[in-house]
């Protein structure tokens, strides 16, 4: 490899159903990989931990292999052969950790300090939520696409909402971080593949609620908007499920759901969703004052909902950082990278590869 000082990661995630490798020369990406298992998954409506293992086990290798044949393509066009990414000159190997379905976070975790141990490599350990939360900086290798970090001001508020996951944190510098909320039951992302399924329109929800909600009238249905009565900045959203699921039963008794109905309700939810990240977001930002906003998660993919964010952080003055593609914000090696590049650097460096476990409810 022609060497520069700029240090190398290759990254790791395996969380839960996507397998993911990403190369990156500090925060930019030479390659991002995605074995998705959706359609591994979809006939049983949810993610089956062992299905999830053993397509990680099968495809992992695979997709490693993509990441480096990929980062070098790129390295050959855009970067006049600057770089020739293998195994044996990489520098440091960055793993997701937690939190995730235990089973698929072991995959991970093995391959990881299989080839840290083989090539003396050094390894570092990434929280899943962090590279959600840093996910807004990821680059494209010339730094044309993506936020620059140096921008980042603190305090930072971070806003996360996936599929397991809805919490705001106070970034109050990379590294240091404190959660100010989190949900009490259901993430946000997981209400949405449950109403989907309520809806009958399949697994995953998330995209085919937000499509039907565009023709549908948000006004229809009066939903509760969930823990808006909470003086915290907690989240909840079982009850807004219970909700959606006794409204449908009663339509479909009174043979009224139908087509017009579901894009209704299909609305209604995400608006009530919306307005309780809203709601949420407001509050802190009184409490906090942040500078910045960061947003991050498969469900900030959601256009509604983004926008309705967006106008919070326009309202207070406030600037937003988000990634700059779907599949930034969604489960993905790259956050992992740049994550676990700056993590590298603050040299929390796993002292002890073989010790290095799967904590499937790890703090942020």
């Amino acid at each position: 490899m022609s060497r520069s000082k700029k240090t190398v990661v290759l990254a790791i995630e395996t969380s839960l159903d996507e397998t993911c490798a990403a190369i990156s020369v500090e925060n930019r990406v030479f390659s991002n990989v995605i074995s998705s298992q959706i359609e591994l998954h979809r006939k049983y409506g949810g993610v089956v931990p062992i299905i999830a293992k053993r397509a990680h086990e099968e495809r992992l290798p695979h997709v490693i292999a993509e990441a480096f044949s990929r980062a070098n393509y790129v390295s050959r066009r855009y970067h006049a052969n600057k770089y020739n990414f293998s195994l044996d000159n990489i520098d440091v190997i960055a793993v997701t950790y937690g939190p995730g379905q235990s089973l698929a976070l072991g995959v991970g975790i093995d391959q990881a300090r299989e080839l840290a141990i083989k090539y003396d490599k050094a390894l570092v350990a990434v929280n899943h939520m962090e590279g959600h939360l840093l996910s807004s900086f990821v680059q494209n290798s010339t730094g044309k696409t993506g936020n620059d970090l140096s921008s980042l001001a603190f305090p930072a508020l971070g806003l996360l909402v996936s599929g397991g996951h809805t919490m705001l944190v106070l970034v109050k510098n990379l590294g240091k971080y404190k959660v100010l909320g989190e949900t009490l039951d259901d993430a946000a992302g997981e209400a949405f593949d449950k109403v989907g399924r309520m809806l009958g329109i399949g697994y995953p929800g998330g995209l085919i609620v937000e499509q039907l909600a565009k023709e549908g009238n948000e006004d229809r249905f009066d939903l509760p908007v969930p823990m808006i009565k909470h003086k915290g900045l907690m989240f909840s959203y079982s009850g807004i499920k219970t909700s959606v699921l006794y409204a449908t039963e009663k339509l479909k008794k009174e043979k009224q759901f139908k087509g017009k109905e579901i894009k209704d309700m299909a609305a209604a939810f995400q608006r009530v969703v919306a307005r309780s990240l809203t709601f949420k977001l407001e509050r802190a930002i009184a409490q906090y004052k942040p500078q910045t906003l960061l947003l991050g998660g498969g469900v900030i993919s959601n256009l509604y909902i983004r926008s309705k964010l967006r106008k919070v952080a326009q309202k207070n003055g406030i600037s937003l950082f988000t990634a700059t593609s779907h599949k930034l914000l969604t489960d993905n090696a790259a956050m992992i990278a740049v994550a676990g590049y700056h993590k590298f650097r603050r040299n929390e460096l796993v002292v002890d590869p073989n010790g290095l476990d799967r904590d499937p409810n790890a703090s942020l």
